[in-house]
């Protein structure tokens, strides 16, 4: 019997693995590739191995050491050099990075040693804030690692275009809708009864994400005590863990919980319950993001949305149809967006909620990213490339 062809896929955070690419995963495995994941462990995968994919048995594991926004250059060389070694022992056919560090250092690796890389813009994160040197090397490192990919995904036209405008597309590329959001796991959620009065159930908003200034907790935060302070009937949550750079919202987000203002539920297992009992999701962030899952997973729940003109969040919305788009930073814009939101019949909240259901079945069912995958996959393990 001929050998499995080893597929491996690099990446920064377990949460990335399990929120993002489960079912690509399950899909490559059940086309007749092996996996190798490279990944610093973390509570979701003891939920991958929930799902049917366990350690040891369904996957070769590597646990990598990677300071996902520190600058540390020797760091960085150990990370360079574990991706070396790692591919040159497991030698995969073809290797799958996403996020910064891995997209850089594992795809560098990987073209030393011959193998083809399908790298995946997941966003340009902090690096399209900075400014000087440490934009230049960055961008500089992208460049060199994008151009010897075998193929470049993008999840936005903005970012792809940027891309093109900085040299970095010299291959093959595809624009692909984000991660896809999984339709049969954020299935559609009856909408919940909610008024802006002083009696009856509250409306309730969520913010789903990291803690991290760039995705606008600020913006949130200041827009939550001006809503709070005029529709007391209203309740805003924050989940999401906080970034170690970010850690001196922990004790804010207790002043205000305390308050009544903002309710910070931690980090969640699962997301889901708290998507179904809420009424809006709130996403304010000017981060560099890629494509925001979070909003897709909610639309898919059938929950309108209120996001920026940020590459990666306005796609995910037709706006004032299945939710509001306002600029990013602007916050009083962002309260006006709220209170429009709060003065609408509770039916037609729901009717844009559905509006955005349909939008994700149409044009951001994870069943197209997964097709574009295994194509290219396909395509570079053929020995026709």
């Amino acid at each position: 019997m001929a050998k499995k062809k080893l597929i491996a896929l690099c990446t920064n955070n377990d949460d990335d693995i399990y929120c993002f690419r489960l079912e690509l995963l399950k899909a490559i495995r059940d086309a007749g590739y092996s996996l190798l994941i490279s990944c610093p462990y973390g509570p979701k995968f003891e939920v991958l191995a929930e799902e049917g994919l366990k350690k040891g048995t369904d996957f070769i594991y590597d646990n990598p050491d990677i300071d996902r926004r520190g600058t540390n250059v020797l760091k960085d060389i150990d990370l360079a050099t574990h991706y070396y070694y790692l591919l040159k022992r497991f030698r995969p056919a073809v290797v799958l990075t996403y996020t910064a560090k891995p997209n850089v250092y594992a795809g560098l690796a990987a073209k030393l040693l011959g193998i083809p890389v399908i790298a995946n813009l997941t966003g340009w994160g902090s690096v399209i804030m900075q400014k000087g040197i440490k934009k230049f090397i960055a961008m500089t490192l992208f460049k060199i690692a994008f151009r010897n990919a075998s193929c470049l995904m993008f999840q936005n036209a903005t970012n792809l275009r940027l891309a093109q405008k900085n040299g970095m597309v010299r291959g093959k590329y595809m624009l692909i809708p984000g991660s896809g959001v999984a339709l049969d796991r954020f299935t559609f959620q009856l909408y919940p009864k909610g008024g802006d009065g002083e009696y009856g159930p509250k409306v309730v908003f969520n913010y789903i994400g990291r803690i991290l200034h760039d995705k606008g907790v600020d913006d949130y935060i200041e827009a939550a005590k001006r809503i709070r302070s005029t529709h007391p009937n209203t309740e805003f949550n924050m989940l999401g863990f906080i970034e170690p750079t970010e850690m001196h919202y922990e004790k804010e987000l207790m002043k205000l919980e305390e308050e009544g203002i903002v309710y910070y539920r931690g980090s969640q297992k699962d997301v889901r319950p708290w998507v179904q009992r809420s009424h809006c999701i709130i996403h304010p962030s000017t981060y560099g993001e890629g494509m925001s899952n979070v909003l897709l997973e909610n639309a898919a729940s059938g929950r309108p949305i209120i996001t920026t003109d940020n590459p990666g969040c306005r796609e995910a919305v037709d706006d004032y149809k299945s939710g509001y788009i306002y600029h990013g930073g602007d916050v009083d814009e962002l309260v006006t967006k709220i209170e429009m939101f709060l003065n609408m019949p509770n039916k037609e909240r729901a009717e844009m909620g559905e509006r955005g259901r349909l939008k994700m079945e149409r044009e951001f069912d994870r069943k197209i990213v997964i097709r574009a995958y295994l194509k290219m996959i396909a395509y570079l393990t053929s020995g026709m490339r």
